[in-house]
């Protein structure tokens, strides 16, 4: 916990264009692919923009950082502890389970389990989403980031959804730029063009979207 607060007072610290960025996603990108009567599912939940935005019946969030409870809006349930503990989840409960960010800081044992537990959690037709940095586009930048313990590539991630009961559906290999951290604006409209747009070449981070065979 001491290691989790510590990242998150130095490398993760608050910044109010995220809220700006996941409002957006939210309204824009993710609510669509949300039944409002169902069950969304945060793993890494952090500062809390993706669970608080999203619209949906019944949200849960679990982070390793006991901070991030305070970050929750009234009616989100929260877990503390490790990812791939996710025992707590009801067999067929979950519509839409959503990472960001999350994976590369994890081993690939740990995430072989979070994807057994979602084989399990998961209703049929249920999705699970993973948005981080593709190591394709992102090498210079990829261990900037002190914690960042795996490598993947749109491919090599893929692949191991593929070779744990997963089929891929969407894999979208530059979906968002690296880092909110640049000259240019984070705005509403800026983003809103940047999904629409078909040239993405600041476009580092992965989106990848799977379900249970």
């Amino acid at each position: 916990m001491a290691d989790s607060q510590a990242y998150f007072d130095s490398r993760f610290t608050p910044d109010q264009r995220r809220e700006v960025l996941w409002q957006t996603l939210c309204r824009h990108y993710f609510s669509g692919m949300i039944p409002e009567a169902g069950c969304v599912l945060e793993l890494g939940a952090g500062y809390g923009h993706f669970i608080n935005n999203i619209r949906s019946k019944r949200k849960i969030a679990i982070d390793l950082w006991d901070g991030f409870r305070r970050h929750l809006q009234p009616g989100v349930e929260a877990h503390v502890g490790a990812v791939e503990d996710l025992s707590f989840l009801e067999d067929r409960s979950v519509d839409f389970a959503f990472a960001s960010n999350l994976f590369e800081h994890v081993t690939q044992d740990q995430l072989a389990q979070v994807l057994k537990h979602l084989a399990r959690a998961l209703k049929p037709g249920g999705t699970l989403n993973i948005l981080q940095p593709n190591y394709y586009y992102a090498f210079r930048e990829y261990f900037d980031d002190y914690t960042h313990r795996t490598v993947y590539t749109h491919t090599s991630m893929c692949d191991f959804l593929e070779a744990h009961g997963y089929r891929v559906t969407r894999c979208m290999p530059r979906f968002l730029p690296l880092t909110i951290k640049s000259r240019f604006p984070v705005s509403p409209l800026l983003i809103r063009l940047y999904l629409l747009s078909p040239w993405k070449a600041m476009g580092k981070q992965m989106l990848i979207q799977a379900t249970v065979r």
